[in-house]
């Protein structure tokens, strides 16, 4: 009879289990997270911008009219998008990132920067049919901003952005070891950072943190490790999509100093399409002076 017990209970915590872990899969949230600094002083009012990463061909309704529509309602000055909107496999479609991207566009700036599938794609034209190629001219029709390596200046009242897209090496991508970025490598691909601007840097990889900073980022925007997959109390992911176990930027608002780190716990799943404890989300940046009162 206890035997029987506990079974039931094990089958009953594993069908919770299973139901949670599909919700997750489709459906998304709404996170937002205020970010200060002295260098946002004379931006004169908040501005909000939406940042997206890792959506994977996720579609959340027909269309993704769920995801554009809660975006519509947020109203952001602009988008920014990290990377891995596809999936970077041959054969595979990219239509669906295509469409949404596209509609967004036609709603709001929108500036897009690499992730590794988008990069993998880029790099490997003979594997992949040259599927990037028309996807980016699709969307730069559309009149997204692509940022390869490149950065955008943009007035927000009397303060400067400077957002750029950094794409590092590839094989800082690889699997079950963190491979050291070359020295030189940031300031090689994307120049040197300027001090009196506010410097937004999209790097989709959150392992090299520590170099970002360096080069002198004020807010970094990350994605690439779904949130740690499962997360467990105290806002600990599980794994990385390299395998590496409990990452340290998994997915939150984190603080270096006088500097801001988001990563985005992305919009869809790839390799381990599973999510517990870890929902789907879309982030909302609240820039404000530091001086700000509310």
């Amino acid at each position: 009879m206890h035997f029987k017990m506990l079974l039931t209970a094990a089958a009953l915590s594993a069908a919770a289990l299973c139901g949670e872990i599909w919700r997750e899969l489709h459906h998304f949230r709404v996170v937002t997270y205020r970010i200060r600094s002295k260098k946002l002083e004379r931006i004169e009012k908040d501005r909000k911008i939406i940042f997206l990463s890792d959506l994977h061909n996720q579609s959340y309704g027909k269309g993704n009219r769920r995801l554009l529509e809660k975006i519509r309602k947020i109203n952001p000055a602009l988008v920014l998008i990290g990377g891995d909107m596809l999936v970077g496999r041959r054969g595979a479609s990219y239509q669906t990132a295509l469409e949404f991207v596209t509609e967004l566009a036609g709603l709001f700036p929108v500036y897009y920067a690499s992730g590794n599938h988008e990069q993998r794609m880029k790099e490997f034209p003979e594997e992949y049919g040259g599927a990037f190629a028309e996807y980016k001219e699709t969307l730069c029709q559309a009149g997204v901003h692509f940022l390869e390596n490149d950065s955008q200046e943009l007035l927000c009242g009397r303060c400067r952005l400077r957002i750029t897209g950094l794409e590092i090496p590839l094989e800082c991508y690889s699997h079950f070891k963190r491979v050291p970025m070359p020295e030189g490598t940031m300031e090689e691909r994307i120049g040197k950072a300027k001090k009196e601007d506010y410097e937004i840097l999209m790097a989709h990889n959150p392992a090299y943190m520590k170099e970002y900073l360096a080069w002198g980022a004020d807010l970094v925007l990350s994605g690439h490790l779904h949130g740690g997959i499962v997360r467990f109390p105290g806002g600990v992911g599980a794994i990385s999509p390299a395998f590496s176990l409990f990452p340290k930027y998994s997915g939150d608002h984190y603080r270096e100093g006088s500097k801001d780190i988001v990563v985005s716990k992305g919009l869809g799943v790839h390799t381990i399409c599973v999510r517990l404890f870890n929902p789907a989300e879309v982030v909302v940046l609240e820039l404000e002076g530091s001086r700000c009162k509310f």
